[in-house]
């Protein structure tokens, strides 16, 4: 299988001869087999971050004799952080994950032997504090084992056959992480650009991987009452129909989500050139900025540092559902410091920039819901999907996004956060210069196999 023919079709043939043969029989269980191991690796991996968070930033400090976490506390684990993740890029097999601030990227084959990177340094940004999240790790993770599963099978498989099954591992890991099999998909097929006659033939042994990793994680869930991971925001105010008031603020979010998404992006891919020259130093210092992001903001505003830190993914539920206790003044501070945090976290460390966007975006739309003519929830979902397309450059996954986010209100939101969707996505690329806009070009022109 060539590189161009999983997104252009060129492969046509080739691909209907696979559906047809024994051998794809044999990739779609073997597909279902690598969910067992990968689903339980994620969920693990999963309960480990939050743990270790909860050690590092609660626990911690009171057993050293503070009475609860000092103001200043998270600039030491950010410095350890960066120190870690500069140690990892620097001396451990590959680049210990792409770089976030190029894109949400899916697709490029992850040799084993660059999992030891990719976990450490994933490891070291999400548990002390960095403002990433885990999607990007978990789907190289997965993908990783699944191409290790190949190897330890049979060294000599075809490059088809480590493509399929490297993406069923990466379909099984994110579907653990968003709870739905089906987001997870098109998450990695328009990141990919997965398109033709090989989309069928990657598209069922991810989703048969999913679905048994999906019932993996309900056993898991029974044995350790750990619980699941679930996305969708409960207990949130119903909304019925759409008007035109909301209609014309979702242009307006969908034109400040472009730009303010744009000025983060635009950070990011200053930094990195700048801290990948002298790695080892500068690391550490982003993290230490993205920790007096934090500080500044708890002391500005008396919330705590976890607002800005982190990927927002846990912090995001009670943000909208304790909507009514946050200020303006304190909305919008927690926008400029997250996305400052966001922005230099995205130049260095190793995560996904999924969820920082999706709690930027939804405290932006409770801010603006202050002003008439814009409900609350609708300010989340609107917020949530242009913020999510002004970062990922996915259109059709940033809707699917704000509807699992906001399950119970999916349907009568969605045309709305369509309209804000697509006025951030066309804004965003007339905004983007071409130097930045090319990355994203070429990877929809020239998809990878997996």
């Amino acid at each position: 299988m060539t590189e161009t023919g999983a997104g252009t079709g060129t492969a046509g043939p080739d691909a209907a001869a696979l559906l047809r043969s024994r051998n794809y029989v044999a990739l779609l269980l073997l597909g279902a087999v690598i969910g067992v191991p990968v689903a339980a690796a994620a969920y693990f991996y999963l309960k480990a971050v939050g743990e270790a968070q909860k050690f590092v930033f609660t626990t911690l400090p009171k057993d050293l004799g503070f009475a609860g976490e000092p103001a200043w506390w998270p600039l030491l684990p950010l410095a350890l952080s960066g120190f870690v993740v500069a140690l990892s890029i620097r001396h451990l097999p590959g680049t210990s994950g792409h770089k976030p601030a190029e894109g949400f990227k899916t697709g490029s084959r992850v040799e084993p032997a660059d999992l030891y990177g990719i976990l450490l340094a994933s490891l070291a940004t999400l548990c002390l504090g960095a403002v990433l999240g885990p999607e990007a790790p978990l789907i190289a993770l997965g993908g990783g084992l699944g191409t290790l599963a190949v190897h330890l099978l049979k060294r000599d498989a075809p490059a088809t056959a480590t493509a399929v099954i490297g993406a069923a591992g990466s379909f099984a890991a994110v579907a653990t992480l968003l709870g739905s099999p089906l987001t997870g998909a098109f998450l990695i097929m328009e990141a990919a650009g997965l398109s033709g006659p090989m989309l069928g033939v990657i598209l069922v042994p991810g989703l048969l991987a999913s679905g048994i990793g999906a019932l993996i994680f309900v056993g898991l869930d029974r044995w350790t009452g750990y619980g699941t991971f679930s996305l969708a925001i409960p207990h949130i105010p119903s909304f019925t129909t759409p008007d035109a008031a909301e209609f014309l603020w979702a242009v307006v979010i969908g034109l400040v989500a472009a730009f303010l998404g744009s000025g983060i992006r635009r950070l990011a891919l200053l930094l990195q050139p700048r801290v990948e020259r002298r790695i080892l130093l500068l690391t550490p210092a982003a993290g230490l900025a993205v920790a007096g992001c934090a500080v500044a903001f708890g002391e500005a505003t008396g919330h705590s540092s976890s607002e800005v830190l982190f990927s927002g993914q846990s912090a995001l539920p009670a943000l909208v559902q304790n909507a009514a206790g946050w200020t303006v003044g304190a909305l919008v501070l927690v926008v400029l410091f997250k996305g400052l945090a966001y922005g230099i976290s995205l130049s260095c460390f190793r995560g996904g920039p999924v969820f920082p966007s999706l709690f930027i975006g939804a405290a932006g739309g409770i801010a603006l819901s202050h002003l008439p003519g814009l409900p609350m929830i609708a300010g989340v979902g609107m917020g949530i999907g242009a913020m999510a397309v002004a970062m990922l450059r996915l259109p059709l996954t940033s809707v699917l996004l704000a509807s699992l986010l906001l399950a119970s209100d999916a349907l009568a939101l969605m045309p709305l956060v369509i309209v804000a969707v697509v006025v951030a996505y066309v804004t965003v690329a007339r905004l983007a210069p071409a130097a930045t806009a090319q990355p994203d070009a070429d990877r929809t022109a020239k998809p990878t196999t997996a």
